[in-house]
């Protein structure tokens, strides 16, 4: 099954964009950064080890080394090249054996926000990988992630999902602030929505217990 057929499938009326909380009833949102201070980021950070921690622990807890996943890159192309003009490192920074590069694919599709783009020029370049969670080096990708809005190296711009395929859940994070964190069912993801409430976007705190009732 490929990834257009999986998402069609197991999740039908999900368009994968941010914010994905909000598009799917079956969710948790955490929060990632607390106690954000603009003038006091830097290189390993209290603000940022704090954002690693929370991020990389969710990731863990939810991921099994076996399960497994797609990983999913978007890129946007604004009608200038520029997305194939830039090397993709998402993947090949981060994969342990890069024999596993030759199964990355790539779609294109029509701009994932088409309310901003009036002319309907713009394109996202969907990128992703199939394999198990084991196979590639999380701890510095999801870093990489988070600092994608703090200036520092190394760093990730574009968007990216971990879609599980053996327990049927997206994980998205979405910058240092957060993270969404979809299921086809409670049951799945209760576990991780019972060892972290004190994360939880307390925003959007009673939407989810509403969920786990």
């Amino acid at each position: 099954m490929t990834l257009p057929e999986y998402l069609h499938h197991t999740f039908p009326t999900l368009l994968l964009r941010p914010p994905l909380f909000y598009s799917w009833d079956i969710g948790i949102r955490f929060e990632l950064g607390v106690n954000y201070a603009y003038h006091n980021v830097y290189e390993n950070c209290p603000y940022l080890q704090g954002v690693n921690r929370r991020a990389i622990t969710l990731f863990k807890t939810l991921h099994a080394p076996n399960d497994d996943i797609y990983i999913v890159v978007d890129v946007n192309d604004f009608g200038d090249g520029g997305a194939f003009k830039r090397k993709l490192n998402a993947f090949s920074k981060y994969v342990k054996n890069k024999s596993l590069l030759y199964k990355l694919r790539q779609n294109t599709i029509p701009y994932v926000f088409p309310e901003d783009d009036e002319n309907d020029v713009y394109r996202t370049h969907r990128f992703f990988l199939k394999c198990k969670t084991s196979d590639f080096a999380y701890v510095p990708m999801i870093k990489a992630i988070c600092h994608q809005d703090m200036g520092l190296k190394p760093r990730i711009f574009h968007r990216v999902y971990f879609i599980n395929t053996s327990k049927h859940t997206i994980f998205h994070i979405y910058d240092d602030r957060g993270c969404d964190l979809l299921a086809t069912s409670p049951e799945t993801i209760r576990g991780i929505y019972d060892s972290y409430p004190h994360w939880i976007l307390d925003y959007d705190r009673a939407k989810i217990d509403q969920v786990f009732l």
